[in-house]
């Protein structure tokens, strides 16, 4: 968000500077929507800002005419205002758009309709298509790169769930259930869209490249994480992978990806940003700002909830009354989609289309996909204290994303036991090497916690680093000795 109010300050800084900049805009193009606009101009927005003396010549299309359209009281506008008369009779132009009128006081429902918004599939839970037609078609090698990568993520989260039940890491917070979310989603997408994730996306950042060593060094807070050491395990992030980096706090990086988005807009960059967030996180402030403000400024950003049921222990039941996610969408203005989060193509499809929608036609798409946390919200939880144990297998097993998509790469031929065995015996070994490795690098020097915020640091925090370094040499049993101080 920093980026599009660093953005903004510009652009009405050039407009006051530019007397004549309203009067160098065509009003015919003024009237136009941006949506329709098809990116192509001598006048490269990011330029232009460059370049005061060219303000008069931006592309006006990057304004949207409907925030101004109520602002001139013209004897046109003034008629189609008044137009009640003939058909319209009952039909009033409010700023917004025309409204009718009605002699029924009719309250709205809270209810949603009989029956649920659709939620949209390509293959059933035996893995086989159920219409052939209805789905992005990819290649043999895209296919089995994300089979490889969802048992690669799953094998990973075992082994350091194993870990941090060891004490050899001190938290940890797995995907099963999500699997196909993570990789299918990364699929779709192109390494130069910017991730804004939550906690539960590694498997995007797997897709794109992280290494599993760079995963291990994160999760043991060693000198060769790109955190050093300051965050806590799963918290990754990756400059050359777009990848920003986690954050523990719930739905902050919703509008954050909005300002990035908005940003990208105004760079007229071939590219959109990607945010993920729980059903939980839909209950945040955040969630509700920045659907608006997205669907206000038209940005190129997609929406991901991953509406796995439960918001730690909290149930969607307790959480809204509203039918999902996807509805709420609609309510902003924002094109929206149901999906099946545990069939991979399903989620393949709807995020190249996602993409492509909000690239081409700047404009924000939500998507909802309707899957299952198949295991506890993190090593602090114990799920099985708020929602059976039966039912928890049944989705593991039944509505296991991973086997249903492995069942649709044999049936093509592209898959087969030997090569199930052997690939997830080498990457479970490949995972077990990372940790050793991981383990014995030396952690982080004590001075890192004070670095990287302010060019110089002020007295209180030189002041705090004495404590810490005083209280170290007191009391040196308390702190790892793997610790340079």
């Amino acid at each position: 968000m920093a980026i599009f109010f660093a953005k903004s300050r510009s652009l009405m800084h050039l407009l006051k500077s530019n007397k004549g900049f309203w009067s160098g805009i065509d009003q015919n193009i003024l009237s136009s929507h941006f949506p329709h606009h098809t990116g192509s101009s001598s006048h490269p927005i990011h330029k232009t800002f460059r370049n005061p003396d060219a303000v008069s010549n931006v592309d006006s299309t990057l304004f949207d005419s409907r925030r101004f359209g109520s602002t001139v009281a013209g004897g046109k506008q003034l008629d189609s205002l008044r137009n009640v008369s003939g058909d319209d009779a009952q039909v009033l132009n409010f700023p917004g758009g025309k409204v009718k009128f009605t002699s029924e006081m009719t309250f709205l429902s809270e209810l949603y309709s009989t029956e649920r918004i659709p939620c949209y599939r390509v293959l059933d839970d035996d893995g086989r298509p159920i219409n052939y037609h209805n789905f992005l078609q990819i290649s043999k090698e895209v296919a089995t790169k994300m089979y490889s990568d969802m048992v690669i993520l799953q094998i990973m989260d075992t082994i350091f769930y194993e870990a941090q039940r060891q004490g050899r890491i001190s938290f940890y917070l797995t995907t099963i259930g999500e699997e196909a979310i993570n990789i299918a989603s990364a699929a779709a997408l192109n390494i130069d869209d910017f991730i804004f994730p939550q906690y539960r996306e590694p498997g995007v950042l797997l897709w794109r490249g992280f290494t599993l060593q760079e995963f291990a060094n994160q999760c043991f807070g060693n000198k060769a994480d790109y955190g050093k050491g300051r965050q806590m395990p799963i918290h990754y992030g990756s400059k050359k992978h777009n990848y920003f980096t986690v954050s523990s706090t719930i739905a902050t990086q919703i509008s954050h990806a909005v300002g990035a988005a908005y940003s990208l807009k105004m760079d007229r960059r071939d590219a959109c940003t990607v945010t993920y967030f729980g059903d939980g996180g839909t209950s945040e402030g955040d969630f509700h700002a920045a659907l608006n403000f997205a669907a206000v400024m038209e940005v190129p950003v997609v929406f991901i909830c991953r509406n796995n049921g439960w918001a730690i222990s909290t149930p969607v039941s307790d959480q809204f009354r509203s039918d999902g996610i996807a509805v709420r969408g609609q309510a902003y203005g924002i094109r929206s989609i149901r999906v099946d989060g545990n069939d991979a193509l399903a989620i393949f499809s709807a995020v190249e289309a996602a993409r492509r929608m909000a690239i081409n036609e700047h404009k924000p798409i939500l998507i909802e996909a309707l899957t299952y946390r198949a295991g506890h919200h993190s090593t602090s939880d114990d799920s099985t204290k708020y929602r059976p144990a039966d039912e928890i297998e049944w989705w593991r097993i039944a509505q296991d994303p991973v086997s249903r998509f492995r069942k649709w790469l044999e049936r093509n031929g592209w898959w087969s036991d030997e090569a199930e065995s052997k690939h997830r015996t080498d990457f479970r070994q490949q995972i077990l090497d990372a940790i050793q490795v991981a383990e014995k690098v030396e952690k982080p020097p004590i001075a890192e916690i004070f670095t990287d915020v302010y060019d110089v640091p002020p007295s209180n925090l030189r002041e705090q680093e004495r404590l810490l370094r005083e209280t170290i040499e007191r009391h040196p049993q308390d702190y790892p000795p793997n610790v340079p101080v």
